[in-house]
């Protein structure tokens, strides 16, 4: 069994969510949040917005933590168990392109219930579900962009 780490971001940016569509080679197809693994001497914020900054070409700001999800996956040789860290981040803009090299093939912002429904992995789900009620409570308390969150 291989222990790996992940590191990623559930991005807003005026109420909306980026997601990114990955199609490799036919085989794997859905919509994810963008992650990524972390590097030796990484700190996992560091790997966080770096993922997001490769994956997706958006600026963002990490908020604040959300929490942890795993999973499990096969390889040819072992099996895979990845904890994945999450953090609520801010973007500065709208703009997303999705990296080819990684087989995204698109990119974009959507309303919470959109994104939710197209999210493909019920781990995901559930960070959003959770990252999306921090943000609202952030914004009812006129806190959300608060210089005090950075």
């Amino acid at each position: 069994m291989i222990e790996a780490t992940s590191c990623g971001g559930v991005v807003i940016f005026r109420g909306k969510i980026l997601l990114l569509y990955k199609n490799y080679k036919n085989r794997y197809e859905g919509w994810v949040l963008p992650k990524g693994t972390v590097e030796k001497g990484e700190e996992y914020k560091e790997t966080a917005l770096r993922e997001v900054r490769e994956e997706t070409g958006a600026r963002a700001s990490i908020i604040k933590y959300v929490g942890k999800s795993q999973y499990t996956f096969n390889t040819a040789q072992d099996i895979v168990v990845k904890d994945v860290h999450w953090y609520l981040m801010m973007a500065d803009s709208y703009y997303s392109r999705p990296q080819k090299e990684e087989y995204f093939v698109d990119s974009g912002f959507y309303k919470y219930h959109e994104a939710y429904h197209l999210l493909r992995f019920p781990n995901e789900k559930q960070i959003l579900e959770d990252a999306y009620h921090q943000y609202l409570d952030l914004k009812k308390a006129n806190l959300w962009g608060s210089k005090k969150y950075f």
